[in-house]
């Protein structure tokens, strides 16, 4: 089984530190690695951010096609591009904010979203919305730190840890969800400052990624996540064109 994780911004060393979260969580004989996306921001905390990463991770997934890779990980709280890179892909493809959010409805009544700055905050909302979460999704909450200086802020372990602790004091959660791909690092030594479970989307995506290869399923071929349909494409674009002329499927 081979299961890849794409960054779809390209900081190299986030990659290299949620690459670290997945493989520690991994069953043995899995291959697992963590790639950068080749194009896009250096992280994604705006809708423009976003929109602007789709390419470079839809690059990622079509060289996973070619080399064979069983399922992926999109490790962005905002799960981009996670439609396209479906139709796309054969195997399965998980984002960490749909894995974490449906993993902490299974530890308790409630969960708290903790971000990173609190423009972001709705597309949280959004998405446990979309994820039919909404209901367990007690509240989301930001620490206003960005995205980057999760690694480079000394502060940024305390800084988390306390938002969760206000969190689940505030909304009365049972659990927190943390809203950011850099901050898996974090997250066993925050459940035992705070005494509640946390929940890494990195880890529970691949796990999740692994369980549906492990039981032989694979995305569905027929009807909206179906390969999409070949048609031209131009300019800057036009190396993303599919079908018979493209030579790619």
């Amino acid at each position: 089984m081979r299961i890849r994780v794409v960054n779809p911004n390209t900081t190299r060393s986030m990659t290299l530190a949620i690459e670290q979260c997945a493989k520690a969580v991994i069953a043995p004989g899995t291959l697992l690695d963590a790639v950068t996306s080749p194009t896009g921001p250096a992280s994604i905390e705006s809708h423009y951010d976003e929109a602007l990463s789709v390419p470079g991770l839809l690059t990622a997934i079509q060289q996973g096609e070619a080399d064979g890779v069983d399922g992926y990980v999109i490790a962005c709280f905002g799960d981009p591009g996670l439609d396209a890179a479906r139709e796309l892909a054969t195997g399965p493809v998980l984002g960490i904010a749909e894995a974490a959010m449906h993993t902490a409805s299974h530890l308790g009544r409630g969960f708290s979203v903790v971000t990173t700055l609190a423009r972001t905050m709705g597309r949280a909302r959004d998405l446990a919305e979309r994820y039919g979460m909404d209901r367990f999704c007690l509240g989301v909450h930001a620490c206003e730190l960005p995205v980057l200086a999760l690694e480079t802020d000394p502060r940024a372990r305390a800084v988390v840890t306390q938002a969760c602790r206000q969190a689940v004091e505030q909304d009365g959660s049972d659990a927190v969800v943390l809203g950011c791909a850099g901050m898996a690092t974090l997250c066993a030594r925050i459940s035992d400052d705070i005494g509640v479970p946390v929940v890494d989307g990195v880890a529970a995506a691949t796990l999740t990624v692994q369980s549906l290869v492990t039981l032989g399923l694979r995305k569905s071929g027929r009807g909206e996540f179906a390969s999409p349909l070949p048609k031209p494409y131009t300019g800057a674009l036009a190396h993303y064109e599919l079908g018979e002329r493209s030579g790619r499927r």
